[in-house]
């Protein structure tokens, strides 16, 4: 059941095998699994041991990989830390996981330097690490259960600070069994372009792709650059693409390379994580074919929700709005406050049953009873079913705004926002009101010359009902996001709170 034995089986069946390209840098197979197991070695005379928590702060890079499935091998617990993260941030993460260890890439080490925490951790940069692999003893595999924890996923949350949805080795298990049967049956053929960061969803799908026996390719880039992905497409002809943010989508196809680079060895593009505008999903369809595939999960169910298959993306039409149909050998459901199943159209709470869920948050029992409510675990998203089984997330349950008594789903009035040729970007949020209880606001990104206020409030008052309009509209430079591309709505409602004490706009 330990899914790092995953790469154990892939090395046993083509030692030979290219496993990651890394810019010039080939490693098989077989090299991988011998480096892997060396620095479990490593790892386990430096004082880790199974259940440890082992946290990894570092861009995508070989290293990653290599110390990934080192940790699981070993049984201990992969705790991935953004590179982005303040230093206070990374204390509290290393601290609330309670880490042995921490492995970090030199560049990084001022992260690592200005975030002290309580308890002793061992740090050791990349290149330490690798002095001490390359004299220790090979680690084989521990017997993990399906229960034993494997990965700490840290929220971004809409509040408060981070919780860590504790993910099983049989939650793993899970996601990548059904990722190859139902989303993509990769095999060694397959070479993976790694778009995201491993930190977060690719790391994931590094699981299920080395389960596979497929190439992992790797950017040399420490944030995204979509020119040198492009290129990397082309130079090692690259089947799948993953994993896309929706921003990242847009930046892919603004660039100058986007006309002229050859896609035609591209099978498979793995996007999700936040909305995506309608505008950017057709254009991307147009460029690349049906190739797209939206797969939605949370950190509490990896990977594993629904998926709006390219069969899907190529039929277009309504359905492109949505996340696709429920995945096979789970229970996803849309509840009511009071936990009971809605029927197709009933808006309401999106629950999930299965073998993929959580065992919960660690350490903090409250939040996790909050979760699993009636039996279920409950997502935070919003969302519907069509009469044909197709799920429409709306917004996150705190997102939800609430003026004159009146549900207003923000992503409805941003959907209608971006339509505008001269709005490259919207969040729309809701502040408080005391006449209303809330009223909506709209942050904008303009392209060039912003369009006028009146201008945007009638696009809306002309394809919604008149409640949902913006009371305001703001301008800015752009959105403020977390590490992970998310669109950070309460800092916008921090900085716009006030606006209702000062009278509307319209």
């Amino acid at each position: 059941m330990n899914v790092g034995a995953y790469l154990d089986a892939a090395a046993s069946r083509r030692p030979d095998q290219p496993a990651i390209l890394d810019g010039d840098d080939v490693v098989t197979y077989g090299e991988w699994v011998a480096r892997s197991t060396r620095t479990a070695g490593a790892l386990r005379a430096a004082g880790v041991g199974p259940g440890d928590r082992v946290s990894i702060l570092m861009p995508n890079q070989t290293a990653f990989l290599v110390t990934l499935f080192a940790v699981l091998r070993m049984g201990a617990v992969v705790v991935p830390l953004n590179t982005r993260l303040h230093p206070k941030e990374c204390a509290y993460m290393l601290e609330h996981s309670g880490s042995r260890a921490i492995v970090f890439d030199p560049r990084l080490a001022a992260i690592v330097d200005d975030a002290p925490t309580e308890h002793d951790v061992v740090k050791l940069a990349v290149p330490e690490l690798e002095a001490a692999a390359a004299g220790a003893a090979e680690l084989p595999a521990a017997d993990s259960g399906a229960d034993d924890l494997a990965w700490f996923f840290y929220t971004s949350g809409t509040t408060g600070r981070p919780k860590a949805a504790m993910v099983t080795h049989g939650n793993l298990a899970f996601m990548t069994d059904r990722y190859l049967a139902d989303v993509y049956p990769a095999g060694p053929e397959d070479r993976c372009l790694h778009a995201g960061p491993l930190t977060h969803g690719s790391g994931l799908w590094s699981i299920a792709l080395t389960a596979a026996g497929a190439t992992h390719i790797v950017p040399k880039a420490t944030s995204f650059d979509a020119d040198e992905l492009f290129s990397l497409v082309e130079r090692h002809h690259a089947s799948q693409l993953v994993f896309l943010s929706p921003t990242m989508i847009k930046l892919l196809l603004e660039s100058d390379a986007a006309a002229t680079a050859d896609c035609s060895s591209l099978r498979f593009v793995g996007y999700g994580g936040a909305p995506i505008h309608p505008v950017d999903l057709q254009s991307a369809i147009d460029r690349w074919g049906p190739v797209l595939c939206n797969i939605y999960g949370q950190g509490e169910c990896p990977m594993t929700i629904s998926m709006l298959t390219p069969a899907d993306h190529a039929a277009g039409g309504e359905h492109l709005r949505s996340v696709g149909r429920a995945r096979d050998g789970i229970e996803v459901t849309v509840r009511d406050d009071a936990g009971n199943v809605l029927p197709p159209g009933g808006v309401g709470e999106v629950c999930v049953n299965g073998p993929v869920v959580m065992r919960g948050y660690y350490d903090d029992e409250q939040a996790t009873a909050d979760a699993f409510r009636h039996d279920t675990y409950h997502t935070g998203d919003l969302g519907r079913f069509d009469d044909e089984g197709f799920l429409y997330l709306l917004d996150r349950v705190k997102e939800l705004v609430i003026s004159g008594g009146s549900n207003i789903y923000p992503r409805e009035v941003e959907n209608v926002l971006v339509q505008h040729d001269r709005v490259l970007d919207v969040a729309v949020f809701g502040i408080p009101d005391r006449h209303w209880g809330e009223s909506v606001v709209a942050a904008v990104v303009a392209d060039g010359e912003p369009p006028a206020q009146e201008e945007l409030i009638a696009l809306c008052r002309d394809n919604l009902a008149s409640y949902k309009k913006p009371r305001w509209i703001v301008y800015v430079d752009e959105l403020p996001r977390s590490a992970y591309g998310k669109v950070l709505k309460r800092e916008l409602a921090a900085l716009y709170g006030r606006l209702a004490d000062d009278g509307g706009a319209t």
